[in-house]
């Protein structure tokens, strides 16, 4: 053990432990900007600097570790004054309109300059050159707000493989932008939005679809339907800063029916007709894969879908062709749902609520309209935009009452309900396929053992004889890495259920930004806990899926599914196609 004063206080660490978490140990915050734990910990922005007694320059908290007798200052004079100018030099090339920023409120820069007393740009204010960008992209880029802190190069780099971004020019002319000097268009991105979830700033954002909503919900002869996915349940009261036990389901859905939706439906219902689809797909896949062949992979991550477009290409084909519960929902609310209502599909507004960037390109696909011409979802809003219109609007959420889904659409099961945390897709379609193979109903949590947040899983299961070899991943790097094992020849599995999100979609790159925090692991833990007291907790039980496969689609896999449900893969666009 090492032991050291920090501030005047004792504080006794292990071994090669850094000076900010020596300080955190202690109850002394040491402020950070570029800083992500073992993810980017190089100490450009200077703002951790503290003094070290004996030394005479200062140095960085977050990657230099602590010494025994050591005696570390934290904010004194000499420190505060570096910090000062250190973040109004960042300041003199950044672009600080912050009235006009996605992130106003919400941004670590913003919070350290009001921290810091920092009221004056005394070095005036020469930001970046502006890099043009397509804002017609789902993803969107200002690089007059970039820090270069190079958190969103980790990001993609680490933790998601697809290496977008990159440090282009030198010196005070460095810049991050699109690697290798690349249009976005020209690169593999998967449209994840970790890069914009880990951005301190506003230089990273997802495209603006209110309007567009807005304008339907304007427009009397149009029918606005809004669906909310599983994970959005668990997140959407947190930048409204509504307690987690005030933000029920019922009170968002009744903002939305103040904002002027008609209907407002549950994605648990399409995530259970999913798995409906899937899980039948994979019984008839298991001859493959027993037999040495591929496994059969999940399909409802559309960032997923990119990513083993661009990088494995010769497992397209082991996809499942199942469409992803966003787009089955859709698919069904234009046809089946429409007739319910007596309503002209094409006059029905689809609006889909999810925790997603790459959401908003899978809407786009002109593969995606196969109900009645039009898209399936027209709009997909994140969980930040509509925070935003619950705030245009002035609503006092907290004190609304609770509103119910609109059925028949608006039943789902513990099943669906589990779709938003990794490993709860893998789940629901084991029970449903255990319940298929054998007709009985399984065991209260027997497929528990994908759970968890590991980057990856695996488990075996008995299924009527045959073992099933299941593996889960997250994180598109761990995705990459399971996929080169497969290829090799190392692992063998039967069926693989992979979320581009750390965590899964609770961890989506459409959810609150929290800097720093990632809140995906007690956000799942939500889901199954909603799972656990579900009046059904298996997707063939729901009874609005049973009465819509008797009225409607006849069975899973038959022919009219197929044409609603599922999807060439093949034919899904790549960046430079995204635009609407």
């Amino acid at each position: 053990m090492v032991k050291l004063t920090i501030d005047g206080r004792t504080a006794e660490v292990a071994d090669h432990t850094t000076i900010l978490d020596a300080a955190r140990s202690v109850g002394i915050n040491i402020p950070t900007l570029c800083y992500l734990r073992e993810l980017n910990e190089i100490g450009s922005c200077r703002v951790c600097v503290v003094e070290i007694e004996g030394i005479e320059q200062l140095v960085a908290a977050c990657n230099n570790y602590v010494l025994d007798g050591m005696v570390v200052h934290t904010n004194s004079r000499k420190v505060r004054e570096a910090r000062k100018l250190n973040v109004e030099l960042l300041l003199s090339t950044h672009d600080s309109e912050c009235t006009s920023c996605v992130r106003s409120g919400n941004c670590t820069l913003q919070s350290l300059a009001n921290d810091l007393g920092i009221y004056y740009l005394d070095y005036g204010n020469k930001h970046l050159v502006h890099t043009p960008w397509d804002r017609s992209q789902p993803l969107i880029r200002t690089n007059s707000k970039c820090i270069a802190c190079h958190r969103c190069i980790q990001v993609c780099d680490k933790v998601q493989d697809s290496h977008v971004w990159d440090v282009t020019s030198r010196a005070t002319h460095t810049v991050v932008n699109v690697r290798g000097g690349l249009d976005f268009f020209e690169v593999d991105c998967t449209l994840c939005g970790q890069c914009i979830t880990h951005c301190p700033t506003g230089a990273l954002r997802e495209r603006d679809d209110t309007e567009r909503v807005l304008d339907a919900l304007a427009d009397p002869s149009v029918t606005v339907v809004a669906q909310i996915a599983p994970s959005v349940r668990t997140s959407w009261g947190e930048g409204l800063g509504i307690p987690k036990d005030q933000a029920s389901l019922g009170k968002l859905i009744r903002a939305l029916r103040m904002l002027g939706v008609d209907y407002v439906v549950n994605t648990d219902f399409s995530a259970d007709l999913t798995i409906m689809e899937e899980g039948s797909e994979l019984l008839e896949h298991l001859d493959i894969s027993q037999h040495g062949g591929h496994p059969m992979f999940t399909s409802c991550c559309p960032g997923w879908v990119r990513y083993v477009k661009a990088h494995y290409p010769e497992l397209v084909d082991d996809l499942s062709t199942s469409k992803s519960p966003q787009q089955m929902f859709g698919a069904i609310l234009k046809t089946y749902y429409a007739d319910y209502l007596g309503l002209d599909p094409h006059k029905i507004f689809s609006v889909s609520i999810m925790p997603c960037v790459a959401k908003k390109a899978e809407c786009a696909y002109p593969n995606m309209n196969d109900a009645c011409g039009d898209p399936d979802v027209d709009v997909v809003l994140t969980v930040r935009e509509v925070e935003r219109l619950i705030r245009a609007d002035h609503l006092d959420v907290a004190n609304l009452e609770d509103a119910p889904f609109d059925d028949p659409l608006g039943t789902g099961t513990g099943a669906g309900a589990i779709f938003g945390a990794t490993g709860g897709v893998m789940e629901a379609a084991l029970r449903t396929a255990y319940h298929l193979v054998t007709g009985k109903t399984p065991v209260d949590d027997m497929f528990q053992a994908v759970r968890g947040l590991d980057g990856w899983k695996e488990a075996t299961f008995d299924l009527d004889g045959t073992n099933v070899r299941v593996a889960v991943v997250s994180g598109l790097a761990n995705a990459g890495k399971l996929c080169d094992a497969i290829l090799a020849g190392t692992v063998h599995y039967d069926f693989v259920e992979v979320m581009a999100c750390p965590g899964g979609c609770v961890g989506g790159g459409g959810q609150p930004i929290h800097d720093g925090d990632e809140l995906a692991g007690s956000r799942g833990q939500e889901l199954y806990g909603l799972d656990k007291v579900s009046q059904w907790r298996n997707s063939y039980e729901n009874p609005s899926i049973v009465t819509c496969y008797r009225e409607f689609l006849e069975e899973p896999l038959s022919a009219r599914a197929e044409e609603l449900l599922h999807t060439n893969h093949h034919a899904w666009s790549m960046p430079g196609e995204l635009r609407r």
